[in-house]
C-alpha cells in the first residue's frame, strides 16, 4: 500500500486525442488522494472510458503531465509500466476473464503473480468466492457462467490482492441491485483498508450509498469540480494524515 503521504494520481492539464480526431479529454486536472472513494459519471461519450483508460496505463495522454504512485508516467519506459500495473486493480465493462481457467484460478491470477504460494492461496479465494456469491462455482469456465456471474469474477480478480487503487468500470451494470449494494460494500471494505477506489458509473443511485465519497463529473471531455474537491486532500483524509 501506498504511504499516506503519496498522491495516488496527479493529472495536470491532460488531453487526448486518438489520431488526428479531436480531443476526447481536454485540460483536466486533479489529484487522487490515498485512502479515497471517487465515483466518475458524465453522459455517455463523455470520455469516461478514455479517462479510465488513462488511470490504469492502457493509454499515455497526447498532451499534459500525469504522475502515479510519485512516478512521471510521460517519460517513463515502457518495461517500468507492469511494475505500476501490479499495484493498480481494475474492473473492465467487458470482463477480460481468462477463458480456460475456471472462476477460481482466474480470482487467483493476481496473487499468483505476486507470488503467493499455492497453500496460502486457496483461503483468500475461496473467501473470496463466498462473498460474491459464487461458492459453488469455483470450477466453472466463464463461458459457462451468466453475465452478472462473470462480472463478480472479475471484480473479485481486481480486489484480491488490496491494491493500491481500484479502477472499476460500470462494476454494477450487469447485477441486480442487492448484488450491486453488497459489492459497493467490498469496495468501501476495501477502500477503509487504504485502497483508493475510482468507480465510473451511469446510476446515480450509487453516489449516494458511500456518504465519504466525491464526485469527478465529465461533461463533453472536461471534469467538472465546482467546489474544488478534486485540488484539495479530503477533510477524511486529512484526518488520517
Amino acid at each position: 500500500m501506498s504511504g499516506s503521504g503519496e498522491d495516488i494520481v496527479q493529472f495536470s492539464n491532460v488531453g487526448l486525442r486518438y489520431g488526428t480526431g479531436k480531443e476526447v479529454l481536454s485540460d483536466v486536472s486533479f489529484t487522487l488522494y490515498p485512502g479515497s472513494f471517487y465515483f466518475l459519471t458524465g453522459a455517455s461519450g463523455a470520455g469516461k472510458t478514455s479517462l479510465l483508460k488513462l488511470l490504469y496505463l492502457a493509454q499515455r495522454p497526447s498532451r499534459g503531465m500525469i504522475s502515479m504512485f510519485g512516478t512521471d508516467i510521460i517519460t517513463l519506459p515502457r518495461d517500468r509500466l507492469p511494475g505500476l500495473r501490479r499495484r493498480l486493480g481494475v474492473v473492465f465493462q467487458d470482463f477480460r476473464l481468462i477463458p480456460h481457467l475456471s472462476a477460481f484460478d482466474n480470482i487467483a491470477l493476481p496473487l499468483r503473480v505476486a507470488g503467493v504460494t499455492e497453500q496460502d492461496l486457496q483461503k483468500p479465494v475461496a473467501d473470496m468466492l463466498e462473498w460474491v456469491g459464487l461458492a459453488g462455482r469455483s470450477d466453472a469456465r466463464p463461458a459457462t457462467l451468466s453475465g452478472g456471474e462473470q462480472q463478480r469474477v472479475a471484480i473479485a480478480r481486481a480486489v484480491i490482492g488490496r491494491p493500491d487503487m481500484l479502477v472499476a468500470d460500470e462494476p454494477t451494470g450487469n447485477v441486480d441491485p442487492e448484488m450491486a449494494l453488497k459489492l459497493l460494500r467490498l469496495f468501501e471494505a476495501l477502500n477503509r483498508l487504504g485502497t483508493t477506489v475510482v468507480v465510473a458509473t451511469h446510476d446515480l443511485h450509487l453516489l449516494k450509498k458511500v456518504p465519504d465519497s466525491l464526485i469527478m463529473r465529465l461533461d463533453k471531455g472536461r471534469l467538472s469540480d465546482p467546489t474544488g474537491a478534486l485540488r484539495y486532500p479530503p477533510r477524511r483524509q486529512a484526518a488520517l494524515s
